[in-house]
Order: structure tokens, then sequence, then C-alpha cells
């Protein structure tokens, strides 16, 4: 499977292009352990150019805020509403978020991040496969969605795997500047499930479900 670039316009404010996540979901297909050594080594090498684009040029100022949107951090569903590890279907947490940025005089900010999911079967899901979807937004900080593009993680959980972590490279992320005097900070870069009002009620109320092993997908 080769990346995919992907594109949202938003008006004249904004491009984003985001290459997403397809090394990740080439390992879970493949089970953990059969990478090709042509695969990892094309990993490597894309992941390298990516650090040396955005080292080549350094932000002169601060980078966009990057986080993850609390009400959509984390996904569950349950057999007939019941909040109850035994009626769990499929779970998901967005666990942690990197990211780097470059840009210099009046060009756009370049965006590089890195987000780590935590998956869960629970002992009501049918099958092993699910397919999560998950949003990035760019945002003027506190205010105004400039752009927002939706995305789908498919996982394949192994016989008897309750959970494993992904991690997904996001990258390419384009923001235009009107001028020189508009810095990084501006800005924010969100990341969430796609949520039913259901899990973000569940979500305010600060619960969580989580499986104490985990089976990491590289």
């Amino acid at each position: 499977m080769s990346l995919r670039a992907r594109h949202l316009i938003a008006g004249v404010c904004l491009g984003l292009m985001i290459n997403a996540g397809a090394f990740a979901v080439q390992a879970q297909q493949r089970g953990r352990g059969e990478e090709t050594a042509e695969d990892a080594q094309k990993k490597e090498d894309e992941w390298a150019d990516r650090d040396l684009r955005l080292k080549a040029v350094k932000a002169e100022g601060p980078c966009p805020f990057v986080k993850v949107l609390y009400d959509a951090a984390r996904y569950h569903e349950f057999k007939d509403n019941r909040e109850a590890t035994s009626a769990a279907i499929w779970t998901g947490e967005i666990n942690g978020v990197t990211s780097d940025c470059a840009y210099k005089g009046e060009a756009p900010i370049q965006v590089g991040m890195s987000v780590g999911f935590s998956l869960g079967r629970g002992p009501m899901a049918v099958g092993e496969t699910k397919v999560y979807k998950y949003w990035v937004a760019v945002t003027e900080r506190d205010t105004t969605v400039l752009a927002k593009q939706y995305f789908e993680l498919p996982v394949t959980f192994r016989p008897g795997e309750q959970k494993l972590d992904v991690n997904v490279p996001i990258e390419g992320i384009i923001i235009p500047r009107a001028d020189v005097t508009v810095s990084g900070s501006n800005f924010e870069v969100l990341v969430g499930f796609e949520v039913t009002p259901q899990m973000i009620a569940f979500n305010r109320d600060g619960k969580h479900f989580r499986y104490t092993t985990a089976v990491e997908r590289k």
C-alpha cells in the first residue's frame, strides 16, 4: 500500500495536504514482525526526507499549537448503550501527538505530526476488523475552523487480541500566512475521533475504558 496524498482547500485562507497512516496500516494487515526489509527502508527514507525538509527551513517563530480535542479524544461503542466492560464493542483513545514545523519570511507554515492511537476490541465485538474514523482540523486559535478533513484508520485484530497501539504519521500540513507578521501561534492543529453526542458526554464526564495489555504495531 503506497502513501496517498489527501487534499483539502478551505476558501483562500488555507491549503491542507496530508499523507496519513499507510505504514501503520500496512503493518497491521501483515502482523507484527512481518514488515519486509524493503518496506522498512522505504519508511526510514521517507521519514528522513521529512525531517530534512523541516530542519532545512527553521521556524522563525513559534509553531502552531497541536493538540487533541478533549471531547473527541476517546471512542467507545457499548452494546445497548450499557457502559460496562462486558458490554464493550470497540474502543479507542488518542494518547499522544508529537509535531514539528518550519517557516521563513512570508512562506507558508509547514507542519508534520505523529498521532498515537490505542485501539480496543471488546467482548461484544463481531469480527476482527474495525474502521475507525478521525479528523484533522486547522483553526485560527480559539476561533474559526479554517479547514477540517476526515480520515479512516482500518485495523485488524488477531484472534484473542484485545488492544493494539498504532502511530499514524501526518505530514505536509501547509498553512498560508497573510504576511511576515503572522506567526504559527495564531493557529491550532486539532485531531480527534468522529464521535456521537453520547460519546462526547462520556468523554466530558472524564470516563475511560482501557485494556491493561497492548500490542504495538509499528
